[in-house]
């Protein structure tokens, strides 16, 4: 028998558990069908799910249907809970989107549709409540391939072949052979999401469920799994006290009492033995002893599991794209309730929900939690009333910011009251946005034991460090244990914490830090009157969007926007758009604040006087301990700075490898004649009867203070890239300006020419971009400039798509960089992978290159 998980999703109120339940009842996994307002059906297991009529945590049910066994998971559908529903989708094996025939196509679909894309999970489709006046079948499918595009096929009733073959080649070639399709390939086109099967009905009185099921069944194909052990984990719960682990059996077998193995988030390796494994129907379930491959089941004994942790072969998963972007403190009655029992208990929740990201000021004793929406706020006061008895009220919240770095430095902490000892040193390093925090240790074991190590990185890990602009939580670094210290006698664990904590803060303080705010993709259609209305929003709102898309009497605007300007936009566009606009709002990530100056002042966080995140040391002399300021440690520190350390092993290094590199330069301009004319035109004729040695002893005797380090950003072995926003720097740079007002096609190859020469002498693989979006039938081209790329891009295409484009796939093996002063592509191409460089530093690069070629040439 077939194995698979399918999973039910649709915008609130679109039948989601009333298709579930029919399905159930049809395939007799229940005796009777429950509904949705007489509060009993098997699928909605929470008492508030009851009561409000919604889905609000994931429940899954096993049924059989002929030679199918199908796991279905039935997800929420408010919006403000759709980060629980994208959660599910890294355990499905294929999905059902629900549309209801009344409300057609809402926002929160197309959000849906597009996370069943970027997870390339094969797709069905049920058009629900067709039995209602009003119901228009044609209207939907035009709809449905207006939304979501080509490929959407009626499969009620006789299958048009014709159709299904205009979207594949080999489909093309069998039709016209046969005259008909097999099975086979169009489950074969099912899977490769070239077509979804589309399916009428209504799921209250069980009408074309059993022609869903029978598409399901008949096209459906079992995935092949490993033999070895390997499960995902999606969901976690508790039981009459008792931890429950969710997770999808994606190799191998699992059997009770079977031994795990795994690592909590602090790097700590636990074993621990599977008690129970439990095949859930709703909140009823039975006790299995093994269960296999494709299988989803929920185990009991497993302490330290969490969402998206991946077991046995299994890697662990990303964080979900729907984020929660809003921060609430907490208000209960302290009178009544202990703020640690309070905590505590919200920690339990957080294993529930993620999103919640609890977060303790121990400053001011306040807990703050995130939260997607007002009626996710609601949802949680409930739940916490029934599971705990505490009555929760919050206050008015607001976005949740970050902060981050922009430079490499060393943060230095060291703990030395009498009879304690502990030094540490933090290398500090900026990552792309949206990389999160990483924990690393490059500190040999002869200079520090591997227990102090682990426990310094348990230490990073076990704290939400926040940064020195607004106290928020810092991300985006690469924080990496390179030097510490213990002392023999003296140190104990909650030294190493005092100074980890300090080194962090330090590396803070000398850091240039950055405030981050969460951005929204967006998307917004309206009548063709609005158009200007939404266009002139989102400018006040500091959005950035492409050239509006006009099909018939709408007009659809798409980009980027910050989260705090759009909240609340939508009643305002119903509003003025009289019920016709539609937006379509889907977490983009964090960039860099559009209003800085102003959230900080606003937020008026004082890092100075921050006494619970300190950033000064404590050294020991006389016999006593004294407070060391932070900018003051590195002349009381006990070990040499990292830098100086890794300056004096590498800078012998660094000069030969430039003494290759101008080398390497001059047998070019050898090999390439017009390459020489080129650089003769800028220099003077080269002599070529003098050598390099003179100039190479320059370099070899160099003092070490004239010696910058600079640590590369690290990829995989491979060629590194400079793309440069021709125009841009055109309009940059003073000399090609005054070229550019009496002919542009001069200024271009000026600064073509000037790029051979850097890219000659840097040796890396240089692209350089002309924006000829405004060129009627403009086709694009690439070409060969002596030893640089130029392009020029298609008609429609700016230079900020192809480099953004090009970024997101060269720099994921890549290290690249991209010479521009376009704000808002630094900040594109920076969450891309990429390094950004202004105009005026790609113009200092240049210009110590020319020097440094020079130099050698006439010495």
């Amino acid at each position: 028998m077939k194995k698979t998980v399918m999973g039910i999703l649709a915008h609130v109120d679109s039948g989601k558990t009333t298709l579930s339940e029919s399905l159930l009842y049809m395939c007799g996994s229940i005796k009777k069908q429950g509904r949705v307002d007489w509060g009993n059906t098997a699928m909605d297991t929470e008492d508030i799910e009851r009561e409000r009529g919604i889905t609000v945590f994931s429940n899954r049910a096993k049924l059989v249907c002929g030679d199918l066994e199908m796991y279905i998971v039935d997800t929420p559908g408010h919006v403000d809970f759709g980060a629980e529903a994208e959660r599910t989708l890294n355990v499905l094996d294929c999905a059902t989107i629900i549309i209801s025939s009344l409300d057609g196509i809402q926002s929160h679909t197309v959000t849906l549709w597009k996370l069943l894309r970027d997870y390339n999970i094969p797709t069905y489709i049920f058009v629900n409540k067709m039995d209602l006046d009003g119901s228009d079948k044609s209207g939907i499918m035009r709809q449905i391939a207006a939304e979501f595009g080509g490929g959407c096929i009626d499969f009620s009733g006789d299958i048009d072949f014709d159709e299904i073959a205009g979207t594949d080649e080999n489909a093309i070639e069998e039709y016209f052979t046969t005259g008909f399709l097999c099975d086979e390939t169009i489950a074969d086109l099912i899977e490769k999401r070239k077509i979804f099967p589309v399916v009428f009905g209504s799921a209250l009185k069980n009408e074309g469920v059993k022609e869903y099921l029978s598409v399901v069944e008949k096209y459906t194909r079992e995935k092949a799994y490993n033999k070895e052990f390997g499960a995902k984990v999606y969901k976690i719960g508790y039981d009459g006290g008792k931890r429950i682990t969710y997770l999808k059996v994606t190799g191998g077998s699992l059997t009770v009492k079977n031994s795990i193995t795994q690592t909590d988030r602090s790097r700590e390796s636990h074993t621990e033995k599977v008690n129970e494994i439990r095949q859930y129907t709703g909140e009823k379930y039975t006790n299995l002893q093994t269960v296999g491959a494709g299988s989803l089941c929920a185990v009991t004994g497993l302490n330290y599991t969490y969402r998206g942790r991946g077991l046995g072969f299994e890697k662990n998963n990303g964080d979900t794209q729907i984020q929660s972007v809003f921060t609430y403190k907490v208000l209960f009655d302290r009178s009544k309730h202990d703020v640690r029992n309070v905590l505590m208990n919200l920690r339990k929740l957080e294993e529930e929900e993620p999103e919640l990201r609890i977060s303790w000021d121990e400053r001011n004793k306040v807990i703050h939690l995130s939260l997607m929406g007002e009626i996710q706020l609601e949802i949680i006061r409930s739940i916490f009333y029934q599971r705990y008895g505490v009555e929760l009220a919050f206050d008015a919240g607001s976005v949740l910011y970050k902060e981050t770095i922009t430079n490499t430095v060393e943060g230095v902490g060291h703990y030395e009251p009498l009879r304690h000892y502990a030094e540490v040193h933090l290398l500090c390093e900026p990552l792309p946005l949206n990389s999160g925090l990483v924990f690393d240790s490059e500190c040999s074991e002869d200079d520090l034991d591997r227990n102090w190590q682990r426990l310094i990185l348990t230490h990073l890990a076990e704290k939400q460090h926040i940064g020195v602009l607004t106290g928020s939580p810092i991300t985006d670094m690469k924080i990496t244990l390179v030097k510490g210290k213990a002392h023999l006698k003296h140190t104990d664990g909650g030294d190493f914490r005092q100074a980890t904590y300090r080194a962090v803060r330090n590396g803070l303080m000398q850091a240039n830090s950055v405030l981050l705010e969460p951005f929204y993709d967006f998307e917004i259609t309206v009548p063709n009157e609005n158009i200007g209305r939404v266009i002139s929003d989102i400018q006040r709102m500091s959005g950035e969007f492409s050239d509006p898309i006009s099909t018939g009497s709408s007009t659809t605007l798409s980009g980027l926007v910050p989260v705090s300007e759009i909240s609340g936009y939508n009643s305002e566009l119903l509003n003025f758009t009289h019920g016709k606009g539609k937006i379509s709002l889907k977490f983009k990530g964090y960039n860099i604040c559009h209003n800085t100056d102003s959230v900080i002042e606003s937020i008026g966080y004082n890092a100075e006087s921050d006494i619970e995140n300190t950033r000064d040391s404590v050294f020991c002399s006389h016999g006593a301990g004294h407070v060391v300021k932070w900018n003051e440690v590195t002349s009381y520190m006990h070990l040499e700075s990292y830098f100086k350390s890794k300056i004096d092993s590498d800078s012998a290094e660094m000069i030969e490898d430039k003494r290759r590199r101008a080398l390497e330069y001059r047998q070019t301009l050898e090999s390439d004649k017009e390459l020489m004319r080129i650089f003769e035109a800028t220099y003077g004729k080269i002599d070529k009867n003098r050598y390099i040695n003179s100039y190479s002893e320059k370099i070899i005797n160099a003092k070490h203070d004239d010696v910058v380090l600079h640590t590369p950003n690290k990829k995989t072995a491979g060629d590194d890239y400079l793309l440069v926003d021709g125009y841009n720097i055109i309009h940059a740079w003073d000399d090609l300006r005054e070229i550019a007002t009496s002919n542009f096609a001069n200024a271009r190859k000026a600064l073509a020419d000037r790029l051979c020469n850097y890219r000659g002498f840097k040796r890396c693989k240089l692209i350089l971009v002309f924006d000829a979006y405004k060129v009627k039938n403009n086709p694009g081209e690439i070409y060969k400039y002596h030893n640089i790329t130029i392009v020029y891009t298609k008609e429609r295409e700016t230079a900020d798509m192809y480099i953004e484009k090009v970024t997101k796939e060269i720099g994921k093996k890549h290290n690249v960089r991209v010479a521009t002063s376009d704000g808002l592509e630094q900040m594109i191409i920076l969450g891309h992978g990429a390094l950004r460089m202004s105009a005026n530093a790609l113009l200092s690069e240049v210009i110590e290159t020319e020097k440094d070629i020079a130099e050698f040439i006439n010495s």
